[in-house]
């Protein structure tokens, strides 16, 4: 009878321990699915590659906002209802308003700026919020990104003035506000819709989301981000804290190389997005515009008496962190 037992209770442990080395994922995102958007194509190789790892990881990838709507996936993943998400940081901001910081106006200019923020005590300070809220980070990502109006192109402050846009957060629209504009807040998959019906004359969000969603098709003007790009945004692939630490250290160490594999194809392509951002609109005849030095200087100001200072004294820690960032060559 007891051999009986023995075999019954090891059976049993092997049965669970071969479940334990078995995990299937969920990974979502706003954005479509398919050959088009980076943000997908990062999802898709973190996929690609934890399967290659053989360590026993399946993810499944719900693009388009099919499992999760937009701002609800980092209550999700907090909570251990979402496993994986490409997540633009500052949609949290209302929960850690410190994440508001990686889309402050022209805080990071370029993408090998970005890249140095990476590494910097800036990211150091908000990956720490991160962690703490239950949540940790696969892969780093910064998308710039540009204005599209169907009024006149947005490039100098006042040519804001009077119209009514969406903002990716909060540190952009107190500039915008600042500068004279109205504003409607919105997740960028829904600006199409948006300037369609008339709700929003224009709109600021990433070059990958100007593209992807095909927004070329409601605007007359677009203000590209060139070689002063006043919107960079931080959106990196996330993960449940809860979900991660439920994988055993080799599922972790695959996931985190399958992390590095994507950051480093994003990074390049992030560049590549903003040439075929303006090759899109051109062929869709849009007008294409850039800021000058002096239209970002002129924005610049504007956004350090407004979001900057408010920011600086309203969120913990914010003046630090805005120092830290801009600290950073």
């Amino acid at each position: 009878m007891k051999s009986i037992l023995l075999s019954a209770v090891c059976g049993l442990a092997l049965t669970s321990a071969a479940l334990a080395q078995n995990v299937t994922l969920k990974a979502s995102h706003q954005w479509p699915g398919g050959k088009g958007d980076v943000r997908d194509e990062m999802v898709q190789i973190i996929a690609k590659e934890a399967a290659a790892s053989d360590t026993g990881i399946e993810i499944q990838v719900y693009p388009g906002k099919s499992l999760f709507k937009p701002r609800e996936q980092w209550g999700a993943m907090t909570k251990g209802q979402l496993d994986i998400s490409a997540f633009p940081l500052d949609y949290a901001s209302g929960r850690h308003p410190q994440f508001s910081a990686t889309l402050m106006p022209g805080l990071v200019r370029n993408h090998e700026r970005a890249k140095k923020l990476n590494d910097s005590e800036f990211m150091n300070d908000i990956k720490a919020i991160i962690e703490e809220a239950g949540v940790v980070v696969l892969a780093d990502a910064w998308l710039a990104g540009g204005f599209v109006s169907n009024e006149k192109c947005i490039t100098a402050p006042e040519t804001a003035k009077g119209q009514t846009l969406r903002a990716a957060g909060p540190a952009f629209e107190q500039m915008l506000v600042e500068a004279g504009a109205s504003i409607q807040s919105m997740p960028s998959s829904e600006i199409y819709t948006a300037m369609q019906t008339g709700v929003l004359d224009g709109a600021n969000t990433s070059s990958g989301s100007l593209v992807s969603y095909r927004i070329f098709e409601q605007a007359k003007c677009l203000t590209a981000p060139g070689d002063n790009a006043l919107w960079f945004m931080y959106e990196p692939i996330l993960m449940s804290k809860r979900s991660y630490d439920n994988l055993t250290s080799e599922q972790q160490d695959a996931l985190m190389a399958a992390g590095e594999k994507a950051e480093e194809y994003f990074f390049e392509e992030a560049k590549a997005l903003d040439g075929k951002l303006v090759e899109a609109y051109e062929k869709a005849g849009v007008e294409v515009a850039e800021m000058t030095k002096e239209d970002f200087d002129a924005w610049l100001a504007v956004a350090k008496q407004s979001a900057y200072k408010k920011f600086s004294e309203e969120v913990e820690g914010g003046k630090e962190l805005i120092e830290k960032a801009l600290a950073v060559e």
